[in-house]
């Protein structure tokens, strides 16, 4: 199949869905079909890039510090129509989107979309005055429902997903299909006593702490000030952990300032962002993955984390439904003392080294061929439908 993925962020930026359309289209490719990338321009992008086509953008700093492309580009047009794609794959509802879905109508092309962002959860970016974010909500669940519905097949990355676009009365036909990673650029196994102890001594770290991680973005939603608020009783009960925050984001310098007001600053490292590429080295640095966060469509991290062999403590979250299991891999919480105790029984406890045993067998069905291999299915299906034939 000639396939035309169409997004507005792209490697070599760091985030889900970056990651995940980037996968995609290297597993896709290995499976024997030519796949096309219509993405944004940003800084650091390769200069040459087989494949893959950029439309100018600007930095959109009110959604999540995302780039949107322009709406239209004729020259961009006139190359998908040489390329005869048999199928068109959105994973944006913004102007990439919407540009695949007008080409998609033109040609009669049959479309894919994936709902990657659980927009209501990102609201307090474009309008922070609480009474006015209310109406911004109610925009963003309409825009996300009409969509949905006017568009093809519909995948969601977890139940949770699919349940919150029933509730938008989105029609369409969804299929639930977990983004899958590479699990062998998280194996600690890959990365030599030498490359750790080197990063180790990087973001500031001796050698000999038990390191409590948090990967990803630094933002209001992921909710960092709380398990900030939380740790201090743990420090008193173990001086020998540590805190390390492996990501950038707005909230960034408000937690530098709890973390002294909390009086936990010399326990707390902020490491700031880390290429793509190099984000296994750094979990190998973790002892459990943490997160109080409940705007996740799938949690990647979580599973990124669980590859590496570390346990998770977590809020709990319909997202993680069937990955963290309580007991096994990690634990999930709903309030301090909870937390407190899922840390200490996967740091402390005499049988600590079984959890990070656990996560990385648990994450066996996120690999990156059995995502292709699904996403396949759906296309597949969609192209030989009778009105497409």
């Amino acid at each position: 199949m000639r396939i035309g993925l169409f997004t507005d962020t792209y490697y070599p930026e760091i985030n889900g869905v970056a990651a995940s359309v980037f996968l995609l289209q290297q597993e896709l490719k290995k499976r024997g079909h030519e796949v096309y990338v219509f993405t944004t321009t940003v800084p650091n992008a390769p200069e040459q890039e087989e494949g893959v086509f950029r439309v100018p953008s600007m930095r959109c700093k009110h959604i999540s510090e995302r780039r949107l492309g322009m709406f239209y580009q004729h020259k961009l047009d006139h190359i998908i129509r040489d390329l005869h794609l048999d199928i068109i794959h959105t994973h944006t509802e913004f102007p990439l989107g919407i540009f695949g879905r007008i080409c998609a109508r033109e040609r009669r092309i049959p479309t894919v979309h994936t709902y990657h962002t659980i927009y209501e959860d990102y609201t307090h970016y474009i309008m922070p005055v609480h009474v006015l974010e209310k109406g911004v909500k109610v925009f963003a669940r309409k825009y996300s429902k009409f969509f949905c519905n006017h568009g093809g097949h519909i995948i969601a990355p977890t139940e949770k997903v699919k349940h919150l676009l029933e509730q938008y009365q989105v029609r369409t036909e969804i299929s639930v299909v977990p983004t899958g990673i590479d699990l062998s650029k998280f194996e600690r196994s890959r990365y030599g006593e030498e490359l750790i102890a080197g990063k180790r001594k990087e973001v500031g770290l001796s050698g000999k702490e038990k390191v409590i991680l948090y990967v990803g973005r630094v933002a209001q939603e992921k909710n960092i000030g709380e398990l900030l608020s939380m740790l201090p009783a743990f420090f008193e009960r173990h001086a020998d952990a540590r805190f390390l925050v492996i990501g950038d984001g707005p909230a960034l310098e408000g937690l530098k300032k709890q973390a002294a007001e909390e009086g936990v600053a010399e326990y707390v490292m902020f490491a700031g962002a880390k290429p793509w590429d190099e984000i296994g080295a750094y979990y190998s640095l973790g002892d459990v993955f943490v997160s109080a966060s409940n705007s996740e469509t799938q949690g990647l991290t979580y599973i990124e984390a669980m590859a590496a062999g570390l346990p998770v403590v977590a809020r709990q979250d319909d997202c993680l439904a069937g990955v963290l299991k309580n007991g096994e891999n990690g634990f999930g919480f709903l309030s301090k003392d909870s937390f407190l105790s899922g840390l200490e029984e996967v740091l402390y406890a005499e049988n600590s080294s079984t959890f990070g045993e656990n996560a990385k067998k648990s994450v066996l069905p996120y690999s990156k061929e059995v995502f292709a291999e699904h996403i396949e299915q759906i296309y597949l299906k969609k192209v030989n439908e009778p009105s497409h034939r």
